[in-house]
């Protein structure tokens, strides 16, 4: 294999800095008299937490092993081979870091023929192969495996996926081609496409084994063993493995349709590499592993030379590296520890806190409301939520015992938060309401406590003003649902200290959000660039756009939801209170939509009508509407829409609310469920033209999101 090895030399050279994974091969009697066997192991000699990848050093040692192992096949001396992980990990595919190098589509195309001509001299060997997944098993990981005869699965493992879809990227190294020929078309599109696209959702190994993409499923503790005990018979003859026969017909072509149904609901043909993936699988339906490797190879070339992997790719790192340490954050060791939590009201936004915080921290939190009834609805919302969580097996009765125990509501302030160390504020939105709550509650605390608010588009520091220890106040914005959405926007006002910013990002790090440090400046992050982007899309149909090409003509973003469908996620009537703040703080920028005021006034609770399960326009909300004369096309609209964007980001980094653009990436792909494959926003404008002719500049250097020069 002297071609395989030079290509793999040519490409390490590429890639210095690999984490280089070793392949073991050790020899074992298997029980039963079943012959020696040869066992390889990935390892890359770090522990759990770095999972083993495969650069091109890793791939050639890999294959270095199956050299052996060849010649032990074929000499006789081995009746099987087996490939396993280190443990708690088996693989998790191809070394990011390493592709995201790359400059040339012949250096692309090397990564995935490297990959194939490893992994399918597993299936060529003069014995039978096995894989034991027992740990997470990711991309290439997972390929590897499916290059073996047979497999099996730990019912511990906790993650495994094959997540390039998500990223920008196909299964490259055989997943497209040899997935659907394994369990059939349809569970193919299921694991390569509806749960990348679906937030990189993970099997666990209960579902790997029920899917048939393992062969038998054994405990954790003793996974190997009892993996090797099924091999030796397996290998005797004792046990044959039965697979049901794949439907090459109308059902194949249907999983195709279904999976490209998918794609359109989530991208909008935004994005290529579900397409692409697609293609792939449609063409794998006459079992032509050859031809399905090579089309596999050339995707896998033209989309790492794409914008939208190194966007993925981008996006990805934002959220493992920059979102796990915040740019600007105080030194950690300046942080106090919190032992009690209050929370100052108990509407819905206020009991989603308490619960977050009692469930993270583990320690107690009580909520205060100005009459009993509202308080007794938020403690009952937050029992009620524990109890949803021990029906579903997440927590156990005596974790749920004492979550409720923890979480008490109260009418005195001065009682409840007497022994506080962080106090939370989720009250009405309204400066007046917000100082008087903060006054009341600074006059009960220890010094030490943080006073915290959850305010979405107010000062900070107007907030603090009256206070005799304004210092101590922090902003510690939450998105909605708070306990799906990641993000937590930390505000620091114009006297909060070090110690009490400390404070709130080692909370934040307990509560495991994303936190980001944002400057006292209108509406902040997301709710400011959202508000103008918004504000546009409301201008276009105030001036005479029809409601539907506004809407469409934001397609192409492939972002999760419509700019009016958010609008009703959000509240119309909360979308024009921060335009209003916005409006009073930049008026020649932000506007206020009479006809968004119209609906608010009206009670509707959004533009739309979902009695068909499809979004139709409301004929009351229509007949709210007065509009101009003014029709614009949706490029028109996207142009508009996206120039606007582009200038307030351009104006927010001048203003320093965050330290780089790429803090306004991490704001809302985390908070606003802004594409991955988009790499937040800015990459997008950059690649579009839309930051040059805006801001007369890029936001991102070359080969930050996109092709190194």
């Amino acid at each position: 294999m002297t071609n395989t090895a030079e290509l793999l030399k040519g490409a390490a050279e590429l890639f210095p800095g690999e984490v280089v994974t070793q392949a073991h091969v050790r020899h074992l009697d298997l029980p039963q008299d079943a012959g020696r066997f040869a066992l390889i192991t990935l390892d890359n000699g770090l522990d759990h937490t770095k999972p083993t990848t495969f650069g091109p050093a890793s791939l050639a040692n890999l294959n270095s092993a199956i050299d052996q192992v060849e010649k032990e096949a074929a000499d006789g001396e081995i009746t099987g081979v087996g490939i396993t992980g280190k443990p708690f990990i088996f693989a998790v595919g191809a070394d990011l870091k390493g592709v995201e190098l790359l400059k040339r589509h012949e250096d692309a195309l090397a990564i995935g023929k490297g990959g194939h001509d490893v992994f399918k001299r597993l299936s060529a060997l003069a014995v039978p192969t096995f894989a034991y997944y027992n740990g997470a098993a990711m991309g290439g990981g997972v390929e590897v495996g499916l290059h073996c005869a047979y497999r099996t699965v730990s019912a511990a493992l906790p993650a495994f996926s094959l997540p390039e879809v998500f990223l920008g990227l196909v299964p490259g190294w055989g997943g497209c081609t040899l997935l659907p020929n394994l369990i059939g078309a349809d569970r193919a599109v299921s694991v390569i496409i509806e749960n990348s696209l679906n937030q990189n959702k993970q099997l666990k190994g209960e579902q790997v084994y029920e899917l048939g993409i393992a062969d038998a499923i054994f405990e954790g503790a003793d996974f190997l063993e009892q993996s090797l005990i099924w091999t030796a018979a397996v290998l005797k003859g004792e046990i044959e493995v039965v697979r049901p026969e794949i439907d090459r017909g109308d059902a194949w072509h249907e999983a195709v349709v279904r999976g490209r149904a998918i794609a359109d609901g989530k991208v909008h043909g935004a994005a290529p590499a579900a397409y692409r993936a697609l293609e792939i699988i449609d063409a794998a339906r006459n079992g032509d592993l050859a031809r399905g490797y090579e089309a596999e190879e050339k995707a896998l070339a033209d989309l790492i030379m794409g914008s939208e992997l190194r966007s993925g790719i981008y996006a990805f790192n934002l959220v493992q590296k920059r979102g796990k340490r915040p740019a600007g954050a105080p030194d950690k060791s300046l942080a106090r520890p919190v032992s009690k939590v209050g929370v100052v009201g108990a509407g819905l936004m206020a009991s989603q806190l308490a619960l977050l915080f009692a469930r993270r921290l583990e320690v107690p939190v009580v909520l205060t409301d100005i009459d009993q009834e509202r308080v007794d609805k938020g403690v009952g919302y937050v029992h009620g939520e524990i109890d949803k969580l021990l029906l579903k097996g997440r927590i156990n009765q005596d974790k749920a015992n004492r979550l409720k125990a923890a979480v008490t509501g109260s009418l005195d302030k001065a009682a409840a938060f007497s022994d506080a160390d962080f106090v939370i504020e989720a009250v009405f939105e309204e400066m007046g309401v917000k100082q008087k709550v903060f006054a009341e509650v600074e006059a009960v605390v220890p010094e030490h406590a943080i006073l915290a608010t959850n305010t979405s588009s107010l000062s900070v520091s107007e907030m603090a003003s009256q206070l005799k220890h304004p210092e101590r106040v922090v902003g510690f914005h939450f998105f909605n649902p708070v306990a799906i959405l990641p993000l937590l926007e930390i505000v620091r006002g114009a006297k909060t200290d070090d110690a009490s910013l400390a404070t709130a990002f080692g909370v934040a790090k307990k509560l495991k959000k994303t936190a980001v440090l944002v400057k006292d400046a209108p509406a902040f992050v997301v709710n400011r660039i959202l508000t103008r982007f918004m504000g546009e899309i409301q201008n276009v149909i105030d001036e005479g756009t029809p409601v539907d090409v506004a809407e469409r003509a934001i397609e192409p973003l492939g972002l999760p939801m419509s700019p009016l469908v958010l609008l009703e996620l959000v509240g119309p009537a909360i979308g024009l209170h921060v335009s209003e703040t916005l409006h009073g703080a930049f008026p020649d920028r932000f506007t206020v939509s009479e006809n968004l005021r119209r609906v608010v006034e009206a009670g509707k609770r959004g533009f739309y009508v979902h009695d068909s399960g499809e979004p139709k326009l409301d004929p009351e909300v229509a007949a709210l509407l007065q509009q101009g004369d003014t029709v614009l096309t949706e490029e028109q609209v996207r142009a508009r829409v996206l120039d606007a964007v582009a200038q307030e980001i351009g104006l927010m980094l001048e203003e320093g609310v965050v330290a780089e653009a790429q803090d306004i990436d991490l704001c809302l792909i985390t908070g606003a469920g802004w594409p991955f494959h988009l790499g937040g926003i800015t990459p997008y404008l950059d690649r579009e033209g839309v930051s040059e002719r805006v801001n007369g500049k890029t936001f991102l250097a070359q080969g930050v999101a996109s092709v190194p020069a």
